[in-house]
């Protein structure tokens, strides 16, 4: 008769076949779901004008009935009026719609996880914890599902960033209509991850217990970053570190340090110590930055804001804080945009709700061309794509979205056109094909 050691060995061998099993017919049963027939667009050939439409250039300014031509997938002219060039034009009559610059997501996975309960498709999270080598562009899926949906609402440019350990890696910034990553990539390894140290929530450990890892933790993090900056003054190294190669960048301006920290204190201590190396972070999160934002403004520190649908940092706060955080940032004079971040791994899929996270905060202290910017124009000042992207003026480049109504609002969002760089961008996805699938079943209206 079997032992009891034996059965339970066996037991585990077979549940395990069962998980994988699972776990394939999983991606086989998504797969058979349909993937949306929506292949990458193809270059702008022909001028094209968006006329009569309320335009809303993402700084502030709004043109009421004004007119947009782009071009080679540039925009040649934002005017009021029906200013429609002579020639070969394709017109879209935008009569009582909306234009608007399109959408830009920072710090997200998009991309970079497909089913989170199957690791083999998760790819933004690396073992252990000094990981500034590790590069998203490269495992960046541009086939992922999630992504039509994301330009469904407008969404048409990200920063897909990693996450885990005390250095996460390098995030790259993508246009979301492309063949490949080598296609989809507008400027690689923008930017180093770090997560700021900051005490365990383990339970089991003491109070001492916890101050002693933090500041172990702290004094190991400090140390490898100061020998990441000796290390880029030497010029050419005798002997190649690869993870110290993929700091230079931070020190000599190339990359920027973004900087996971969410209460005052680790806020102040983040971007002191950062300063100290001569670099000016940008901190994500930042739960608790209204009561550190006079020193974000004095240090001329921007912030990635999390969601306005989320808890405050401490018990006693204002419910209503995190959707209140824009204003604060506003009134403090703070560059600051708004994001989706990972939502406990699963922001991929939260990610098209950013332009309603933006009306959350438009609710509560900020003006709606103000939310509009900080999902645009702040946004890409603090990636330092500002010169090309963010606002719909002459020269830039042809990202922009026109709305039936406000994109702001979920329940008057609807975006009929969508370009990139000029090309016309196909806006169906899964979501849209299930719809019509189960209203022609049920004969819905």
């Amino acid at each position: 008769m079997p032992n009891a050691k034996f059965l339970k060995t066996e037991t585990d061998r077979i549940m395990k076949k069962y998980i994988s099993i699972l776990a394939v017919i999983a991606i086989v049963n998504i797969t058979a779901w349909g993937q949306p027939n929506v292949v990458p667009a193809k270059s702008q050939t022909r001028t094209i004008a968006i006329s009569g439409a309320t335009i809303h250039i993402g700084n502030g300014q709004v043109i009421e009935g004004g007119t947009v031509v782009f071009s080679q997938g540039r925009i040649v002219s934002v005017s009021p009026g029906k200013n429609i060039p002579s020639g070969d034009v394709v017109v879209i009559d935008a009569t009582g719609k909306h234009v608007y610059p399109g959408i830009i997501a920072p710090i997200t996975n998009l991309g970079l996880a497909e089913i989170a309960m199957v690791k083999s498709t998760v790819d933004y999270r690396e073992l252990g914890e000094w990981n500034p080598h590790v590069r998203t562009i490269i495992a960046y899926n541009t086939d992922s599902k999630a992504i039509p949906v994301v330009r469904s609402n407008g969404i048409l440019m990200a920063q897909v960033s990693p996450t885990g350990g005390t250095i996460s890696g390098q995030s790259s910034i993508v246009q979301l209509d492309a063949w490949n990553w080598e296609d989809a990539a507008y400027r690689t390894d923008d930017g180093l991850h770090f997560n700021w140290p900051t005490e365990s929530g383990n339970p089991a450990l003491s109070a001492e217990q916890a101050r002693m890892n933090l500041e172990k933790t702290l004094s190991d993090f400090q140390k490898y970053m100061l020998e990441a900056k000796a290390y880029a003054e030497l010029g050419k190294a005798d002997v190649v570190n690869a993870r110290f190669e993929s700091l230079k960048g931070l020190f000599n301006g190339k990359k920027k340090a973004y900087v996971r920290a969410e209460t005052g204190p680790d806020i102040i201590a983040a971007i002191r110590f950062f300063k100290s190396l001569g670099v000016t972070p940008v901190i994500v999160g930042g739960s608790d930055a209204c009561s550190v934002a006079e020193f974000l403004k004095e240090n001329s520190v921007p912030i990635i804001l999390n969601q306005a649908h989320s808890l405050p940092e401490h018990v006693d706060d204002d419910v209503y804080m995190p959707a209140r955080q824009a204003a604060c940032m506003q009134k403090a004079g703070v560059l600051y945009a708004i994001s989706l971040e990972f939502v406990r791994d699963w922001g991929y899929l939260q990610l098209r709700n950013l332009p309603f996270e933006a009306g959350v905060a438009a609710s509560y202290g900020i003006s709606k061309e103000e939310a509009l910017m900080s999902i645009t124009s702040n946004t890409a000042k603090i990636l330092g794509i500002d010169q090309s992207v963010g606002t719909l003026e002459a020269g830039k480049d042809a990202t922009l979205i026109v709305s039936a109504g406000d994109v702001l609002d979920p329940l008057t969002c609807d975006v009929q056109h969508a370009f990139i760089r000029g090309r016309t961008i196909n806006l169906d996805n899964l979501h849209k094909q299930l719809y019509k699938k189960f209203s022609d079943k049920y004969e819905l209206k």
